[in-house]
């Protein structure tokens, strides 16, 4: 049985998310619908990039994902299918891929335009079910829309270098659950500048010289002594999805704290690290 996942910014308190999810099994009812998340922050692009790409590569191939966010057809803001990695993302043209596109290269890139021969009440949803509901009974893309070459890039979603490979320029993109700030530097970036150097990173008015492996190492960085009263210490590591992340041990936004509410650290912050000379 096919399956459509939904990335959205409807929130759970509103009707949206539903009615979204009846109109799909009102168009197919051979389908599974599962939600990734519809609590993004409104408009929010390059958070919903970090959550699409961390999450849609453990779907089986063939998966279809809508993404719902900043949706609205313009002249600046189309809706494109993408067949990248073996899986197809609805979506609108506004840079939300570009997380995986920097990576992935796509095979097929359409733009939808079939809005004419749709009417429906969730605005570009609409276009978007009719779409996602199509490719899942195997339909060809070319029936929904033309063929196009390239897809709108968000240049703030990827960290940049400087020429000398002594400053890194990154931003908070996410903020997890536990008020970890997951930012846009990858562990491939930092290598390949760094060269093994020192560094400092610097985030609002915290700084850290040093990226451990787990959250737990800094309590046992002495392997004979273990570290007291631990809960709510500054500690960088690279998450599981290979991107730096400033975190606090045992982080609880109620209770000691988060990288988050300890060092202001929301999404948008700048983080800046910055290597000792060659």
């Amino acid at each position: 049985m096919p399956i459509i996942t939904l990335t959205t910014d409807f929130g759970l308190r509103d009707p949206y998310a539903g009615a979204l999810k009846g109109a799909i099994y009102k168009e197919m009812t051979d389908v599974h619908v599962v939600d990734i998340s519809h609590l993004i922050s409104p408009f929010h692009i390059a958070e919903t990039a970090y959550i699409i790409q961390n999450a849609y590569h453990n779907f089986p191939d063939g998966t279809v994902h809508i993404i719902g966010v900043d949706a609205e057809l313009t002249p600046h803001n189309r809706h494109v299918v993408v067949f990248l990695n073996k899986h197809y993302f609805v979506c609108a043209d506004n840079g939300v891929l570009s997380l995986i596109v920097n990576k992935i290269r796509p095979e097929l890139m359409v733009e939808i335009t079939i809005h004419d021969r749709v009417d429906g009440s969730l605005t570009a949803l609409d276009v978007f079910i009719k779409t996602a509901c199509h490719i899942a009974r195997g339909g060809k893309l070319e029936l929904i829309g033309k063929r196009i070459a390239e897809l709108k890039e968000i240049i703030p979603i990827l960290a940049k270098k400087t020429d000398d490979d002594s400053t890194i320029y990154g931003q908070v993109i996410y903020i997890d659950n536990y008020g970890n700030a997951i930012t846009n530097i990858t562990a491939a970036l930092m290598k390949a500048v760094g060269k093994g150097r020192s560094f400092v990173i610097a985030a609002r008015s915290k700084k850290f010289k040093r990226i451990y492996e787990r959250y737990s190492d800094i309590v046992y960085e002495n392997p004979n002594k273990q570290v007291q009263n631990a809960d709510g210490l500054a500690v960088a590591i690279f998450n599981g999805s290979n991107y730096l992340e400033l975190a606090t041990y045992k982080s609880n936004p109620l209770t000691v704290g988060s990288a988050a509410t300890l060092f202001g650290l929301q999404v948008d912050a700048p983080v800046i690290v910055m290597f000792d000379k060659l």
